[in-house]
Order: structure tokens, then sequence, then C-alpha cells
């Protein structure tokens, strides 16, 4: 059993992703025996890895275990193993979170209805003080009915497909493996495997990604892709920024290929100040935020929880 829990969690901009006492008290509370200790700097979080059975950090370094030999788990709140240079042995449990899903569909439907419903037009129009009923209504659309592909139907892609079902949209997940249909799928949803997404792209409405970074994922999407796509379509990455060339994407929005896109991440963070997609009217630009929450490292620390008494990380 893990008795000994070193964290490092500190974020310089985002508040809600910085760890506090209220987050320790969790640990404390519901493991039997769980000594937190939480380190504020670098120097600290080094000086105090040689007695940690299981450390909680936003990256891990592989030099780093020769500091560490009492270590089983090495725990971290981020969906992706892009910051964790350490592989899961024997002797050594990785455990990344699973907890981000319902956030980043709400993030997803948020944005979906941002363009559904002409909100930005609708911003515009109000600063004017217009009353324009018939040209804004020309502009709205409904989910009902429209076809969603989610590219990247892992445990994220599902749960917002769960989210966006009851709207009345038909579903379509794209992944690596078929794999079995969700429970709340309908008759008129399916998952079907990369070598069909040219087929797939032809009727979509709406396209999320949900790609995780990697050589594997690296420009998945060309911009042959992007012209299969109805001109109507909207895109929404909240993956990885380099599943396609920003290029590509920009062509794209230019010339009328797609309609819009919600962007979340991309291949180089920050985004530079010279993008074309920050002085485009049919872009929603966040930086990184699609997981974002104030509960966030409160959903992270049950969850750990849960799967420490489990036993699934012994």
């Amino acid at each position: 059993m893990i008795n000994k829990l070193l964290v490092y969690l500190t974020h310089p901009h985002v508040e809600a992703w910085n760890f506090k006492q209220t987050h320790a008290e969790i640990f404390e509370t519901e493991i039997p025996g769980m000594e937190v200790t939480v380190c504020y700097n670098f120097r600290e979080f080094l000086e105090r890895l040689p007695n940690a059975e299981a450390v909680v950090v936003w990256y891990f370094k592989k030099e780093w275990l020769d500091k560490a030999p009492r270590l089983k788990l090495i725990a971290t709140p981020g969906a992706g193993n892009d910051w964790i240079e350490v592989s899961a042995s024997e002797n050594l449990k990785v455990s990344y979170g699973g907890f981000h899903g319902w956030m980043m569909a709400e993030s997803v439907t948020g944005a979906i209805f941002y363009f559904c419903k002409a909100f930005s037009f609708s911003t515009t129009l109000q600063r004017q003080a217009k009353w324009a009923k018939i040209k804004i209504s020309d502009r709205i659309q409904s989910l009902y009915r429209a076809n969603v592909t989610i590219f990247g139907f892992g445990k994220i892609g599902r749960v917002i497909g769960q989210a966006l079902k009851p709207f009345g949209c038909t579903i379509t997940g794209v992944k690596r493996t078929v794999t079995e249909p969700p429970e709340y799928f309908s008759k008129e949803d399916k998952v079907v495997t990369v070598n069909r997404l040219d087929e797939v792209l032809q009727t979509t409405d709406h396209l999320i990604l949900v790609l995780p970074g990697g050589n594997a994922t690296r420009g998945i999407l060309t911009s042959e892709h992007f012209k299969m796509l109805p001109k109507s379509c909207y895109l929404y990455n909240v993956g990885r920024g380099n599943a396609y060339k920003e290029d590509d994407l920009v062509d794209a929005l230019s010339n009328g290929e797609i309609a819009g896109a919600y962007l979340d991440v991309f291949e180089e963070e920050p985004l530079p100040a010279e993008s074309s997609l920050w002085n485009m009217d049919n872009v929603l630009i966040q930086p990184h935020l699609s997981a974002a929450s104030p509960q966030y490292l409160e959903l992270f620390a049950r969850e750990l929880v849960g799967r420490i008494n489990s036993g699934e990380l012994e």
C-alpha cells in the first residue's frame, strides 16, 4: 500500500491547476495512513523525491528515477503522456487522468452552439443596436439530424458523443480499431476505423478531433481531407495541434472549404501573434483550456484516490 505521496503541481498562469491543502486532505481523509507532502518549487521536490512512494506531477524526467529508489507510482492529471518520460514497469505504475471527458464535452458543446446559433453574428449586431431577426435566423442551425464525426473515439471522445447525443445528432466515432459501441448509441450511429475516414468526411457536419500527440497522428488530416468536407462543416480540435498543418487549415477556412473552427490546441503553443488564425472571423480560439475547471484538481484527486483504494495501482 502507498503511504507517502509527494506532490509537485504548480502552474504559473492557471490558478485552478495549483495543488492546494484541500486537495491533500482528500487523499489523507480517504486513504488510511496516507501522508501527503506538497512541494511548491522544483528544488524541494528533488530533495524529497528519495523518500517518495508515489508522486503527483505535471511532468517527470527519466533521469529522476535514479533519485527515487522507493517509487511505486507516478501520477499526473494530464490525459496524454507528452510530459512523462517514464513507462510503466513491473515495479512502477504510471497513471494518467481520465476525468477530463465531461469538462471537454462542455467546451465542445458550447463551441458547437456558438456556431450553430450564430452567437458571434448576434453579438456584432447587438453592438450596433440592430434587431435583425431575419438576418440572424437565416444563419441559425441545429444539431438535430446533424452528422457528428469524432476522430479519436477513446474515453474522452465517447464522453463528448454522450453529451451531444441527446440533441438528436448522428455520431460516427473514428479510431484505429473497431470496438463495441457505447450504450447510448442508436442504430444510426457507428464506430469505424481510420481507413473509412475519407468516406465519413464527405457527410460530416461537425468534425471533432480528440487525437493524441505523437508521430502516429502527425499530419493525419491533410489539405485533401479538408476539401472532402462539406463547405458547411465546422471543425473542433481539443486533442493535439499536430494533427494537421496550420497553413492547410488556414487555406481551408479562407477558401470556404469549411465553415469555421473552434481551436483549443496548436502545434506551437502559445500560438504566435503573427498566425493568421487570430484575425479570422470564423475561428474561435482558446489557449489550451478545453478541460479547465475550478474543480479540475478535486476531480483528479478523487479519481486517483479511487484507483489507489481499489488496488488498481498496486
